[in-house]
């Protein structure tokens, strides 16, 4: 399978999945449903990782108008220890959100995205840690 953290993989994966790959630019996750932060630290992340997404899909042209679209979160750590994957699910909600900024669906309501449960992959020797989202539409779009 193509490396979806490279440029040539991400467009390998387009042209054989039809899959859009998002890469956040981050090496660690900066949300957790762990973390306990004050509010306004925690909204500039979100704002950020939203705008993130939105602007990735502009360049990315993710298609606009989707019917449905599969939304997936993945991590990939610098180094391999124990993490849950609901602890990631704070960044795929705000990602998802930046997804219907960009106008790739109306809504992020199961009847437009399905989010599935975010992907920890396991760590590369002398690779930094990187997350991504990969982005399946589904139906007409515009």
């Amino acid at each position: 399978m193509s490396d979806p953290t490279t440029p040539e993989g991400r467009a390998e994966l387009r042209e054989q999945l039809g899959l859009y790959i998002l890469d956040l630019d981050y090496t660690e996750p900066p949300l957790s449903m762990n973390k306990r932060m004050h509010w306004a630290p925690q909204s500039r992340i979100i704002r950020e990782i939203r705008t993130k997404a939105w602007l990735l899909a502009m360049q990315a042209k993710v298609p606009t108008g989707c019917e449905h679209v599969t939304v997936c979160l993945h991590y990939r750590p610098k180094i391999n220890r124990r993490q849950d994957e609901d602890n990631l699910v704070p960044i795929l909600k705000a990602a998802c959100d930046g997804l219907v900024d960009a106008d790739v669906v109306p809504d992020d309501t199961p009847k437009y995205m399905q989010k599935l449960m975010p992907v920890i992959h396991p760590a590369e020797k002398g690779r930094a840690g990187t997350i991504w989202l990969t982005i399946a539409p589904i139906g007409d779009s515009q």
